[in-house]
């Protein structure tokens, strides 16, 4: 039986009629369905898996922005994540898998929804692709994720202005200070950022200034399983 929708906020169920990119485990196409369908846990445990990105955006300073999900969401609300992360639609701009080009649309699209970050502060060109992980998480009993989520870094001093129905709260952070917010309990964390800073995320950060030459990887690493 459907979920009830009501109870919800009505722009983030209006959202839930995008279009997502349904996948088969090894990132091939396999159709579309709403980000609704994608979401409900009882169709993730039949194994349905969408494509997802997620981006690391850091200052000249090398520190990363994170966000605050917003009380509104309906998966993973009032949790920090990193800047932005999202999905990619079944439209033809992001369908487009050369050099990742929907994926980095899709970025530079949300980065625009969700910060406020002019696109041209966020140029295709300068996302750097570092590699895919495959993840299922629950978010409470009906809803959850199951992604092949692909990790983008950029490098940009940018201007921000802030979706209230996207984001509660931004921050950026030093190593140390993003250390001492996951050994903090009260401080919830979504379970990709938590799965992705576990992993790679520290190795990446201390070759910021020179990730641009780090060589892509083209791996589907299936992390939490």
């Amino acid at each position: 039986m459907a979920p009830d929708l009501k109870e919800y906020d009505q722009e983030q169920v209006r959202l839930m009629e995008e279009m997502c990119i349904v996948i088969d485990e090894n990132d091939k196409r396999i159709g579309a369905d709403s980000k609704k369908t994608c979401h409900l846990m009882s169709n993730i445990n039949d194994g349905l898996l969408h494509r997802a990105f997620s981006v690391f955006l850091f200052d000249s300073q090398n520190r990363l922005l994170l966000q605050q999900r917003a009380s509104e969401k309906i998966t993973f609300p009032d949790m920090w994540t990193n800047t932005c992360c999202s999905h990619p639609l079944n439209t033809p701009s992001e369908l487009v898998e050369e050099n990742q080009l929907g994926v980095r649309t899709a970025a530079q699209r949300k980065l625009e929804h969700e910060l406020g970050i002019p696109p041209e502060q966020v140029p295709l060109e300068k996302f750097k692709y570092l590699t895919r992980i495959h993840y299922v998480a629950p978010s409470d009993g009906q809803w959850g994720e199951h992604e092949i989520d692909y990790i983008l870094f950029m490098k940009a001093d940018v201007t921000l202005s802030l979706n209230p129905n996207e984001i509660r709260d931004i921050k950026y952070v030093t190593p140390q200070e993003l250390q001492e917010m996951f050994r903090d309990p009260n401080i919830p964390m979504t379970p990709w950022f938590k799965l992705i800073c576990n992993t790679f995320l520290f190795k990446w950060w201390n070759q910021i200034e020179t990730i641009e030459t780090t060589e892509q990887d083209d791996t589907i690493h299936r992390l939490g399983f």
